[in-house]
């Protein structure tokens, strides 16, 4: 096939570092947007960005171009430094890791929804039981000793 081509949508997941509440409600809008535009930077659309005070969901396009964990690492640095130098907590970090999962076109619209609905969700669910569940869901094996941060 002379030309290549290529369709990734990934839900990429991260934690603030020790999942500490810095994603305050008038912050957190403005952090969403930051990072839909370095994805969109990267020519990895953005999809959807939600997320609550401690965790990110961002659901983009990942470039044919681009590795995954490079397109994560430039995403958590540049919003990081935006964060500190844009009135975000001088103290902002993300964890260390981070899930990413592909995401099937025929379900794109569910993804889009679970992420705008965070709020809600975690009304009932703690990040490490959503986390448990999507690992789990993914058939990813996992150590509890390693993943939270």
């Amino acid at each position: 096939m002379p030309q290549s081509l290529a369709r990734n949508l990934i839900h990429l997941v991260t934690s603030t570092k020790n999942r500490e509440p810095l994603l305050t409600p008038g912050f957190r809008e403005a952090m969403f947007a930051y990072l839909a535009g370095i994805l969109n930077a990267l020519r990895c659309p953005a999809v959807e960005v939600g997320g609550v005070a401690d965790h990110v969901h961002v659901l983009f396009l990942l470039a044919k171009t681009i590795p995954l964990c490079d397109a994560v690492e430039e995403v958590k640095k540049e919003s990081s430094k935006w964060a500190k130098e844009n009135g975000g907590p001088p103290h902002f970090y993300w964890q260390a890791g981070y899930g990413a999962f592909s995401v099937s076109p025929r379900n794109q619209a569910r993804v889009v929804r679970y992420i705008a609905r965070q709020e809600e969700h975690h009304a009932a669910a703690t990040f490490q039981d959503e986390m448990r569940g999507m690992l789990e869901q993914a058939g990813i094996e996992y150590d509890e000793r390693y993943v939270w941060d």
